[in-house]
C-alpha cells in the first residue's frame, strides 16, 4: 500500500510535499495575477498593447497548466509540467529580452517583459526552481 505522504488517492506520486507545497503557492499565485492582469487589459484596452496583454494571457496558460499538473500528480504530469517549465522559461527569456531591446513593442507592460521586473523577478525565477524540483521528484 502507497504512503499517505508520496502518493495520491489514485496511486500517483505526489509533487506538492515539502518545497513543492511552496511552488505551488507560488504558482498558483502567478495563476491569480497574471488571469486578472490579462483578463482586466484584454476586456478593457485591448487595442492600446495587444501583444502585451495577449503575451500576459499565454503567461496565465502556463502557470494553470502547471499548477494543475503539480497538484494531479503523478509521472505523466511531472514530465508535463517539466515541459511547460522549459517552455515558460524559454518565453520569459525571449519576451525579457524582447522588451528590452524593442521597449517600443510593448507600449504597456507583459507578465514576462523585462524578466518579470513587475513581479519582482519571480516569472523568470519560478520555472528555474520548477524545472529543479521536478528533475529531483523522479
Amino acid at each position: 500500500m502507497p504512503d499517505a505522504t508520496t502518493a495520491t488517492p489514485a496511486g500517483r506520486k505526489r509533487l506538492v510535499s515539502g518545497p513543492g507545497l511552496l511552488l505551488v503557492w507560488l504558482y498558483g499565485v502567478m495563476v491569480v495575477g497574471a488571469v486578472s492582469r490579462s483578463a482586466f487589459q484584454i476586456s478593457t484596452e485591448f487595442d492600446r498593447a495587444p501583444l502585451a496583454y495577449s503575451l500576459s494571457a499565454a503567461a496565465a496558460l502556463a502557470y494553470a497548466f502547471i499548477t494543475y499538473s503539480l497538484v494531479r500528480g503523478g509521472e505523466a504530469a511531472r514530465k508535463a509540467a517539466l515541459v511547460c517549465c522549459g517552455v515558460e522559461l524559454a518565453g520569459v527569456l525571449a519576451v525579457g529580452t524582447w522588451t528590452l531591446v524593442r521597449p517600443e513593442s510593448f507600449p504597456d507592460a507583459t507578465v514576462w517583459g523585462q524578466f518579470g521586473m513587475g513581479y519582482l523577478f519571480i516569472p523568470v525565477i519560478l520555472p528555474i526552481t520548477g524545472m529543479i524540483w521536478l528533475r529531483r521528484k523522479r
